[in-house]
Formats: structure tokens, sequence, C-alpha cells
């Protein structure tokens, strides 16, 4: 049975969610104050219905890692994902202030609490550096199934982004830039810190344990594992804590095919990228969506665990 959740909007601010006295989730809008960082909205803290933390903010290794957020590190030569841009193998990483675009909130087209479930549809944004408007984002969140005896809920992201810039946007990762599997775009979710080294799992006897299990899933297809499971131990309390990233079976026909981005050491880190190996274009007035759920659950899970979860809340 779905536990019965509780939200508080603190308007042009954050959006709370928290069920059997835990916050769940914080979906902050309110503009970050570092532009250096691509000021857009993100989801932390992230926590399991014990209260256990998921999600990272701010770490001091990379100071524009903010729990949940769609990002998109390089897009026709700008930085929506924050902080060093990278600029191909001869240059690295360097800071480029000029390059570090925003996505900015505009409002929510739609917002429905229900007793179990808060669903809205918000409108973004996202503007060159220079402030050239380049696209419009319609994104919905759906936050539920909050089950206690599972100890799981569920979080569904969505996104629909339309050009509305004069030419064509392209979509690009640092790997499209020279740099070897680290094809880093797209939805991101940044661990904490007592995750690094965590166990990462997949379908079809995919990952292992640690950093291996991170190797052998980075770069994979999503259209070959529509899954991707990490699990951490914590600091602090006795336990481990589980996150499930899923593909919607709609991606497939999206824009361009999806492959993981996936990192146990030195970072926690997944990324379903939509341009890991090879770049896509956008045309003016054109449209791509995907949909993503991420499942975050007490516990330490196995593959079958993952597999029967999926099974069981379809899409």
């Amino acid at each position: 049975m779905t536990q019965r959740i509780t939200v508080t909007h603190t308007h042009g601010s954050r959006i709370s969610v928290a069920a059997g006295g835990v916050e769940l989730m914080a979906y902050v809008y309110k503009p970050d104050p570092d532009a250096f960082e691509a000021r857009k909205p993100y989801a932390h803290p992230l926590r399991t219905l014990a209260g256990n933390p998921v999600s990272g903010y701010r770490p001091n290794d990379h100071r524009w890692h903010k729990g949940l957020q769609m990002t998109s590190s390089h897009l026709s030569g700008q930085n929506f994902w924050g902080g060093n841009c990278y600029l191909g193998p001869e240059k690295g990483y360097q800071r480029v202030d000029e390059l570090v675009g925003s996505m900015r909130h505009d409002g929510f087209e739609e917002f429905t609490v229900a007793d179990d479930r808060l669903r809205f549809v918000e409108t973004l944004t996202w503007v060159e550096n220079g402030g050239q408007e380049w696209a419009r984002e319609r994104r919905t969140i759906e936050l539920h199934s909050v089950e206690p005896e599972e100890g799981t809920w569920a979080l569904d992201w969505s996104i629909h982004l339309t050009n509305i810039r004069g030419e064509a946007l392209h979509f690009g990762s640092p790997t499209t830039a020279g740099r070897e599997m680290a094809g880093y775009t797209g939805l991101n979710w940044r661990g904490p810190r007592d995750f690094t080294g965590g166990d990462v799992i997949g379908p079809d006897g995919r990952g292992g344990d640690g950093e291996k299990g991170a190797s052998d899933l980075m770069g994979t297809p999503a259209a070959d594992a529509p899954w991707v499971a990490f699990t951490g131990e914590h600091d602090d309390v006795d336990g481990h804590s589980t996150l499930l990233f899923a593909h919607a079976p709609e991606n497939a026909d999206s824009i361009h095919a999806s492959h993981w981005f996936v990192r146990s050491e030195p970072i926690p880190s997944v990324a379903p990228s939509w341009a890991f190996f090879e770049e896509f274009e956008l045309e003016p007035g054109e449209s791509f969506g995907y949909r993503y759920r991420v499942v975050v659950a007490d516990g330490a899970w196995d593959r079958a665990r993952a597999e029967n979860y999926l099974k069981n809340h379809g899409w």
C-alpha cells in the first residue's frame, strides 16, 4: 500500500515532499547565486524512507554537482553543465565564464497533489551566456509509489525540449570533443561522498562490484541495458541504500540513442547520456523528449530485486 505524502511549496524557491516524517525530496528552482555553476533547477536532498541521504550537493571536487539535475555539457559551444569547460585534448578543462549558460524557471503549467502522488509540469528557457534564448523546455516531474513495506519511492522525470534559436543546436559531450569515455550529459545524479566505491549492476549479468561494475557499464547503450542500479554504504548509520535508474521504453524512439555514463570512483555519478559518443543536431522549431525513472530504496539490492521491482511497477 502506498503511503500518504505531504507537499510544501515555498513559492519562488522550492518544493518539498515528505512521507512518514521524512523529507524525501526537495526540488529547488530558485536561481543559484553563482553563474559559474550553471544556474538551473535541481533535486536535492534525496532521501530514503528511512531518512538516509542519497544525493550530494556542491562537493569540493565539483561545486556545480547538485543532486539530480538536467544538464547539457556541450551545446553549440556553451556549457549548461556548469564549472570548467572541456575545450579539447590540447587545451583540456579551463574556466571560461562566458561559455557557461543557464536554465531559467518560467513557471508551472500544472501542479497537482494527490494523497500519494505529486505531479508538476514546469516550463523553462535555456539561455546562453550572452542572454540569447536557445531552447524552451517542458519538464514533468512525478513523485509516486511511496511504499514502506518495500522501502521504496519513485521519481519520474521527463523532458520535452524545443529549439527556439534561429539555427541548429548541436548537442555533444566531452567525449565528442575528444576526451575518451567521458560522455556525460543529460540527466545527472551525483551521489553522496560515502557512496564512492559503491556497487553498480545492470541487467543480463552486466556490472559487478564497486568500480569494476561502473567500468563495465560505462558507455553501454541504453538499448542493451535499460536500467542501472547503484548501491552505497552509508557513513554514520549502519546500512546501505540503492538507486535504480531506468529508461522509459519510448526513449528508444527519441532523436538520438543514449548510453550510460557511470562512475563509482573517484566520484559516484550516473547519467543516461543522450550524446555520449556522437553529436546530434536539433533543427530550429524541432523538439525531442526523454523520460526516466529513479527509484530510491533502503537496503542493498541485487539484480533480481531490481528486475522484480521494474516488472511489478510498469511504466
